[in-house]
């Protein structure tokens, strides 16, 4: 948001969606949010012959009440998804939070290939055939994440202050999002439809911090991959490099484990 980046929605899974002290933060905020949550978990207090959890509300739903839903990804494969607006507690369609299971089988409700949301998007400019797609977008960052943490050592920053920490994390983002912008590349390559765009490239003196993150900055699609790794590295760029300080915390360990012992240093140890 300080960047000025715009978003559709905030996207969670159920460990988020679960935690009512963010829930309440993102409302008081008024940001809009897709959260998941976990079917039999009740979402508050509600008599006995009234439903109070996703899985309890789903049974009271009719055939009518289901409706399709299809999915399109980028390789050209399409799905085909069941979504209903669920009325229960202090959640429906025509309240300030809707409440929405979207399943690829609304008989059997696989696991694997089932959804309970919630959203605070209002059902004018948000119907099913859009919630379902935007928390679709929350499985990215996990294959996102895994692949940053296996391949690319997101993990790996050994013993650094907080600040070197945070700068490592950044270069594995620009590395995932440049490894994506190469995979584009090759893709446009051998389709004889589409050709690279070519743009003009910047002289050195305007390749400064704000002209690398302006192009992240504007549109309402998805972010390219190449304007998102010019907007992470500019975050670097206004910043100084990260460097020791007389913190005995942030000295790496290799360098501090032969110092004399302190009593002030007992704590850390």
């Amino acid at each position: 948001m300080a960047a000025g980046i715009a978003f559709k929605a905030i996207v969670a899974d159920c460990f988020y969606g679960d935690h009512r002290e963010l829930v309440a933060a993102l409302r008081q905020r008024r940001l809009p949010f897709v959260l998941s949550h976990r079917g039999t978990v009740g979402r508050g207090w509600a008599p006995a012959d009234v439903a109070y959890s996703f899985n309890e509300a789903i049974e009271e739903l009719h055939s009518r009440d289901w409706h399709k839903v299809t999915r399109h990804f980028r390789d050209g494969y399409v799905e085909q998804w069941w979504a209903a607006e669920l009325t229960f507690l202090r959640y429906g369609p025509g309240k300030p939070v809707r409440a929405i299971c979207a399943t690829t089988d609304r008989s059997t409700l696989p696991e694997p290939s089932t959804w309970y949301l919630t959203t605070n998007l209002p059902l004018e400019a948000a119907p099913l055939a859009k919630v379902v797609p935007l928390y679709g977008l929350r499985h990215w960052v996990e294959q996102g994440y895994k692949q940053m943490k296996d391949q690319l050592g997101w993990a790996d920053f050994m013993v650094r202050n907080d600040r070197a920490i945070r700068r490592h994390w950044v270069l594995v983002c620009c590395a995932l999002a440049f490894c994506w912008w190469q995979e584009a590349q090759q893709a446009r390559l051998h389709n004889p439809d589409t050709s690279p765009v070519r743009k003009k490239k910047p002289s050195r003196s305007s390749a400064n911090a704000m002209s690398l993150a302006a192009p992240a900055a504007f549109g309402t699609g998805m972010v390219d991959t190449a304007a998102l790794a010019h907007a992470l590295l500019a975050c670097l760029l206004r910043q100084a490099p990260a460097c020791r300080t007389g913190c005995f915390g942030e000295i790496p360990y290799w360098e501090r484990r032969n110092q004399p012992s302190s009593p002030s240093l007992t704590n850390y140890r």
